[in-house]
C-alpha cells in the first residue's frame, strides 16, 4: 500500500526538481563568503570560488540542492525529469570543479561549520552508496572534497569542548547527524564515525529536562532540541536511547508541538521557520521510529509531523527566492525519510 508521504512525494516531485534545477544553476543574488589573506583576494563571482556549488544564494544551500536531486533520481526517476537533473550533474560534478571545490575548502576557511561540511558528505553518501555508473564517476569526483571535510571535522570535533545548541547553522548535533551516514558507509569512515560517537557522548549523554519549551527563535531552521535527540537516535542502542530520550524530554511541551507562524517570506530570516517546520516534522518521524514499538508517545509524534509538514508543502516553489533556493531539501528529507 502506497503511504501518504509516498503519494505526496510523487505528486511533488517534479515540482521540486524543476525549482531545484533552477536554483543550482542562479549564481546571483549570492550571499558570498570567503576569508581574505591579503589585499584583492577575493573573487570576482561565485564561480571562481565554486565551480560546482555557485548557485542557490549560498553554497550550503547549492550543496543541500544537489543531493536533493540525486535522493530524487534514486528514488522516483520516472516522476522528475532525469535526464535534465543528470546533465546538471555531470556539468557541476566534475573532477575539476570539485577539485577547486576541495582547494578553497582548505584555503578560505569553513563554510558554515558544520552545517555545509554534514551536507557535503551527506551528498558523497547519497551518490556513493547508489550502484549507477553516473554515481560512481560522481562519488570519485568528490573524494577530494569529502576528504578535506572529514580533516576539517577531525581536526575540530575534539577541540569542540561545548557543543552549539542554536536552531541555525553553527547547530553541532544536525552537522553531525548530516555526516553519519558518510562516516559509516565510506572507506575513510572509521576514524570520523569515532569523533563522531565520541563529541556526542561528551555532548550530550547527561542532558536532561532540556529547556524545549523556549522554541522557537526567530530565525530557527532547525530544532536544538530535536536535532539533538535525533542524534542521539541515530548512535545510542534502542533501550539506551529510549532511557535517554525519557530524561531529555520528560514532557513534550506545546511549543514544541505547534508549529512555527511565517509572517514574511522575502525576509531571510523569518522564512527560516518555514524550514524550522519541515525539519522538526523529520526528526518527529525518526524519533517515532526509534521508540519502542509500544511506546504512546508514537502515535502523537507520527501526529506532530504530519501537521507541521504538510501546510509548508506547498510553499517548497513559487514562492520567494528566500525560499525557493533551499527549502525544497527539507521537504524531501520529510517525505523520503525512513
Amino acid at each position: 500500500m502506497t503511504s501518504r508521504r509516498e503519494t505526496q512525494l510523487l505528486s511533488r516531485a517534479a515540482e521540486y526538481s524543476v525549482a531545484a534545477l533552477r536554483n543550482v544553476r542562479k549564481e546571483f543574488p549570492n550571499d558570498i563568503r570567503s576569508t581574505m589573506r591579503f589585499p584583492g583576494d577575493f573573487p570576482n563571482r561565485p564561480r571562481d570560488l565554486f565551480p560546482a556549488f555557485y548557485g542557490c544564494f549560498d553554497w550550503h544551500s547549492c550543496v543541500e540542492m544537489h543531493w536533493l536531486l540525486v535522493r530524487l533520481l534514486r528514488t522516483v526517476p520516472d516522476a522528475i525529469p532525469t535526464d535534465d537533473i543528470r546533465a546538471t550533474l555531470n556539468e557541476h560534478l566534475t573532477a575539476d570543479a570539485l577539485e577547486g571545490e576541495a582547494e578553497t575548502f582548505r584555503t578560505k576557511g569553513s563554510r558554515a561549520r558544520p552545517y555545509g561540511w554534514g551536507w557535503a558528505l551527506m551528498l558523497h553518501h547519497e551518490i556513493g552508496t547508489w550502484d549507477d555508473p553516473d554515481a560512481r564517476t560522481w562519488s570519485a569526483n568528490l573524494a577530494p572534497l569529502s576528504a578535506a571535510v572529514t580533516e576539517a571535522f577531525l581536526g575540530w570535533l575534539p577541540k569542540q569542548a561545548y557543543p552549539i545548541r542554536t536552531g541555525a547553522h553553527n547547530n553541532s548535533a544536525f552537522g553531525l547527524s548530516r555526516a553519519l551516514p558518510y562516516a559509516r558507509s565510506q572507506a575513510d569512515g572509521p576514524a570520523l564515525l569515532a569523533a563522531i560517537e565520541d563529541a556526542a557522548a561528551r555532548w550530550f549523554s547527561a542532558d536532561a529536562g532540556y529547556p524545549a519549551g523556549w522554541e522557537p527563535s526567530g530565525a530557527d531552521f532547525l530544532s536544538p532540541a530535536l536535532t539533538e535527540a535525533e542524534l542521539q537516535a541515530s548512535l545510542l542502542p534502542p533501550d539506551e536511547f529510549a532511557a535517554w530520550f525519557d530524561r531529555f524530554l520528560p514532557e513534550l511541551p506545546a511549543a514544541l508541538l505547534t508549529p512555527a507562524t511565517v509572517t514574511d517570506d522575502s525576509d531571510g530570516q523569518i522564512a527560516h521557520l518555514r524550514g524550522l517546520n519541515l525539519s522538526r516534522a523529520w526528526c518527529w518521524l525518526r524519533l517515532a521510529d526509534s521508540l519502542p514499538a509500544a511506546d504512546p508517545r508514537q502515535p502523537l509524534l507520527a501526529r506532530a509531523a504530519e501537521v507541521h509538514a504538510e501546510p509548508e508543502l506547498d510553499h517548497v516553489s513559487g514562492s520567494d527566492y528566500m525560499v525557493e533556493h533551499w527549502l525544497a531539501c527539507y521537504a524531501v528529507l520529510y517525505l523520503t525519510a525512513g
